[in-house]
């Protein structure tokens, strides 16, 4: 088991691009679980691996109490039916939320196309002298 590869919380950092008190932040949440040697943090390939999730799932908008919720499950039962379950729910909520959002960005659009094609023709009218 000395074999297997370990990782410092500095080469996390650099590999992921975050701050090592972003790390430390999800090990408070209970996201990752690093071994501990005096005051140094030991992660192994399973944090690593966590870590990535954790920042595509905050990419993908999913909260930290839901990424928390699925590595439970996972870790319950790794070939879990209710893993998958509750994954398939929040990514449609996810989806159904997104999809308000981008309606809502185009009729935002659509809105300024007209506030912005009302500008021109006002401004048109006055340095034409027709105002």
């Amino acid at each position: 088991m000395t074999n297997l590869k370990t990782f410092s919380i500095g080469e996390l950092s650099k590999d992921f691009d975050i701050t090592p008190r972003s790390i430390r932040f999800y090990e408070e949440q209970g996201l990752l679980e690093p071994v501990r040697e005096g005051q140094a943090r030991i992660y192994h390939t399973k944090d690593k691996v966590r870590l990535k999730l954790i920042l595509r799932g905050k990419r993908l908008g999913f909260s930290l109490a839901e990424i928390k919720k699925l590595f439970e499950l996972y870790d319950t039962n790794p070939n879990s039916a209710a893993q998958l379950q509750t994954m398939l729910q929040l990514t449609e909520q996810k989806r159904a939320v997104l999809e308000q959002q981008l309606n809502d960005i185009q009729m935002l659009m659509n809105e300024l196309d007209d506030v912005e094609a009302r500008c021109k023709e006002e401004l048109n009218d006055i340095t034409r002298g027709v105002a």
